[in-house]
């Protein structure tokens, strides 16, 4: 019976268990160029010591200008390559797993002295004002996607997650709310997803498995809602996508008549829809940090992998003290062992 300790297995990534470390953004105020530093090395290496079966790289952003904050990290040149591989060399020398999830911020991108969308239209009033890409521009932007794709690969990752959600841009083209395009990018809505996942899988091995981030719904009065993001979730699975994160919102002001849940586990539902209506693994978000709740999306089929966000931004041994919790089987370091007897 599946539980949060036991394996999994897609294609060529071999999980220990199903906890995953969600990709969250640090802001770190000693990025310099968008390369990771001593800081993210001990973020993610510490939460690789303590138990989790898949680590997953915060937003990595294909341009400067891709970044929400010029505090974030890119793989927009070859010269981020060696600071990445030392990461993922060191996450493999403690049994996990590690992804990179990327990304580019589109009309969110905060320091960007003009930001660039599907259209011009701004995500509030505190925003500036974005610029719609040409259609030549677009097909540019699938290209900076396939050379990021590539580093990874060079840097050792094991597992590429694109991030098609919470507003950035993968999820302003697929959205009607934030789309007005009159061009074939605007015409099909999946297109520039597609497009990027079959430039990305042209550039990974194939026994690499692609994740990718969706929001399954929308919370603004003409978003979306899960029969749209299962119609999109078909197209994306067909054009080569493996695993979906599922996520939801993003997309603009949260209105008081679809303001979602904060109750724990509140985005599961999600979860269970696409993975059925899909026919495809899952990972599971939002507030999942109790391992009693965690295990059970597991064990009852709900979702193929728990993603921790919060939880393991509060403690780097979540996984070990999960385990020790739900009276499991865990390996923490020989030098931690006493602690868990």
């Amino acid at each position: 019976m599946d539980h949060l300790f036991s394996p999994f297995r897609l294609k060529g990534l071999d999980l220990k268990n199903r906890i995953v470390m969600s990709p969250m953004c640090q802001y770190s105020v000693t990025a310099e160029d968008g390369k990771p530093n001593e800081w993210h090395f001990q973020h993610y290496v510490s939460r690789a010591v303590g138990g989790a079966g898949l680590i997953m790289i915060e937003m990595t952003d294909v341009e400067p200008d891709g970044r929400i904050t010029n505090r974030d990290l890119g793989i927009w040149s070859d010269e981020h390559i060696e600071a990445y591989a030392n990461i993922v060399k060191e996450v493999h020398r403690y049994g996990a797993k590690i992804g990179i999830q990327i990304a580019h911020a589109g009309r969110k991108a905060e320091d960007a002295e003009t930001p660039v969308a599907p259209s011009a239209i701004a995500f509030n009033e505190n925003f500036k004002q974005p610029r719609a890409l040409e259609t030549e521009e677009v097909k540019e932007m699938v290209e900076k996607y396939r050379l990021a794709a590539r580093r990874a690969v060079q840097a050792g990752f094991d597992v590429i997650e694109l991030h098609g959600a919470h507003g950035y841009l993968i999820h302003q083209f697929i959205s009607p709310y934030t789309n007005k395009r009159e061009d074939e990018y605007g015409k099909d809505r999946t297109k520039f997803g597609v497009d990027i996942i079959r430039a990305v899988k042209e550039e990974i091995p194939e026994d690499m498995p692609l994740f990718m981030r969706i929001s399954a719904r929308e919370y603004v009065e003409e978003g979306y809602g899960l029969e749209t993001s299962i119609s999109f979730s078909k197209a994306f699975k067909e054009a080569g996508v493996d695993l979906f994160d599922v996520s939801s919102g993003g997309e603009g002001p949260i209105g008081g008549g679809g303001k979602p849940g904060t109750h724990a586990g509140y985005q599961v539902p999600l979860a269970r829809e696409i993975k059925k209506a899909v026919e495809v693994p899952v990972g599971a978000v939002g507030r999942l940090e109790d391992p009693v709740l965690a295990n059970s999306v597991i064990g009852n089929g709900e979702a193929d992998l728990a993603i921790i966000g919060r939880g393991m931004l509060r403690n780097p041994y979540w996984s070990l003290e999960a385990a020790k919790a739900l009276k499991m089987e865990a390996e923490p370091p020989v030098q931690y062992m006493m602690g868990f007897k």
